[in-house]
């Protein structure tokens, strides 16, 4: 089984950088995207032999994810059912027939962490959430959650520590989730791989030089993990300043 997610930094511009050819080539399973930046009714995505699920902000033109799938989930879900979390846009839940598969673009805590006491709400209430789901069949979460776990995560970590993404409040809430029983499937793979980025900023030339982030993760439950075959970062891929990442399931 082969997934996908992406941040997309709008779908629409995505539409016109080769999202479809990107898409064609996949072939994959599933694709979750985020940062839509949608209504549904502002597309016309014609992809045979998929099911397609919009989770749209309720401000125009902001956040948004999307679940495009060949198999039709059992069930889906939008939001935490949190009122304060849904109105964002910001999580789907599929239920498959052995797992979940959970798309999520992660608030944000913006320059000078002036939404961090927000995102620490946020992250209690969303580990919460993939616990409970946990407890009935494993997850596998995807998208872009907004934070470089370690130093070998972004090219330039002593300049950026504290900054929005790297700041000690956000990597040690990344640190509680894969101590609750989920484990961040590339790191698995590959524990000591640098220059691993999936998002580079648009300024001073970043992707060309590789200064970038790794920002976009495939967390699945711990038993999930010898089922995981392979994690791919698709840095190649332009389209938007997040390039795909692609999961591997036996």
């Amino acid at each position: 089984m082969k997934l996908i997610t992406w941040n997309v930094n709008g779908l629409r511009a995505c539409l016109g950088k080769g999202f479809l050819d990107f898409f064609k080539e996949m072939d994959a399973d599933a694709v979750c995207l985020q940062e839509t930046k949608l209504q549904p009714h502002q597309i016309e995505l014609d992809l045979p032999g998929y099911h397609i699920y919009w989770n749209s902000a309720e401000k125009k033109g902001y956040s948004g994810t999307a679940l495009i799938t060949k198999t039709e989930p059992l069930a889906v879900t939008y939001g935490l059912g949190i009122p304060e979390h849904d109105t964002e846009g910001r999580v789907i839940t599929a239920e498959y027939e052995d797992f979940y598969l959970v798309c999520c673009y992660t608030p944000n805590a913006k320059e000078g962490l002036a939404r961090i006491d927000y995102r620490m709400q946020w992250e209690d209430d969303f580990r919460a959430y993939l616990m409970a789901l946990d407890q009935k069949k494993p997850v596998v979460l995807c998208g872009d959650l907004n934070v470089a776990h370690e130093e070998i995560d972004l090219k330039n970590p002593r300049t950026n520590r504290g900054n929005a993404g790297f700041s000690d409040q956000e990597r040690e809430k990344m640190t509680v989730l894969l101590g609750s029983g989920f484990a961040d499937s590339f790191r698995a793979l590959y524990p000591d791989k640098t220059g691993a980025y999936t998002w580079w900023s648009y300024r001073f030339n970043a992707r060309k030089n590789n200064a970038g982030w790794r920002i976009d993760y495939f967390i699945v439950s711990e038993r999930l993990l010898p089922r995981v075959k392979d994690q791919i970062i698709h840095a190649d891929v332009t389209g938007s300043d997040h390039c795909p990442v692609e999961l591997d399931l036996e």
